[in-house]
């Protein structure tokens, strides 16, 4: 599922995921508790997708279904906890749900941090589980739509010239059109024709609106500041 490096997949399995059920993925290596949390995902109308180890899971092509990973902490080729961290370098934006017998205060901490929906120790409460999957699926959804936005963003933001690109970052830092005229050491009319062309790719309606793409991309390391900015003045 997370290999990132290999996000397409197969025209098959990308089609019969879209009509799929939420995916609730198991990855814990007692088969007891596997078969335990597939009734309990079943009975709740979720698809559950069992897992012996993180190996196995890391495998798996990345479904278009919402998706959330239950994860106990020790597993026999990668311990949860790394596997949250790969999964984070990767941002992968997966909710996981973190499933122990021999959870501590520091151990929960740390999986609490790293972004874990929720750290239960075995045997748990089966309503507190499907309360945490519903949360966890709701996440995954919000942030697969945050996703889309952002690749329309992106798409928008590569379609720019050099020059619209550092139009837009003057103008979203507050510059007036004459101010970016000097900074770029060219007329305001070409300023404004620059600006208009950017607002138009952009497809932003205005100011603010192109200030708050602006700072989505930002968050997501796409867009990048020109030189002049960080000029002294």
């Amino acid at each position: 599922m997370y290999n990132l490096a290999t996000n397409t997949v197969c025209c098959t399995h990308a089609a019969s995921s879209a009509m799929t059920r939420p995916i609730v993925y198991v990855v814990d290596d007692d088969i007891s508790i596997r078969e335990s949390l597939e009734m309990l995902i079943l009975s709740a109308g979720w698809h559950p997708q069992l897992l012996g180890s993180a190996g196995a899971f890391l495998a798996e092509p990345k479904p278009l279904a919402p998706h959330c990973l239950i994860l106990d902490v020790n597993l026999p080729d990668l311990n949860g906890l790394k596997l949250q961290d790969l999964l984070s370098e990767r941002r992968s934006g997966l909710p996981i749900i973190f499933v122990t017998g021999y959870g501590d205060v520091p151990m929960t901490v740390r999986a609490m941090k790293a972004g874990a929906v929720d750290f239960l120790t075995k045997p748990f409460n089966n309503e507190a589980l499907i309360d945490a999957i519903k949360r966890a699926l709701k996440a995954n959804t919000e942030h697969e739509e945050l996703e889309a936005e952002l690749d329309i963003l992106r798409e928008s933001h590569a379609s720019l010239s050099r020059r619209e690109a550092e139009v837009m970052s003057f103008v979203v830092s507050g510059l007036l059109n004459k101010q970016v005229a000097f900074e770029l050491g060219i007329s305001e009319i070409t300023v404004k024709a620059h600006r208009g062309q950017m607002m138009r790719k952009m497809n932003a309606r205005s100011l603010a609106e192109l200030v708050n793409m602006a700072v989505k991309l930002d968050a997501d390391g796409t867009r990048s500041t020109p030189p002049h900015l960080a000029r002294p003045r």
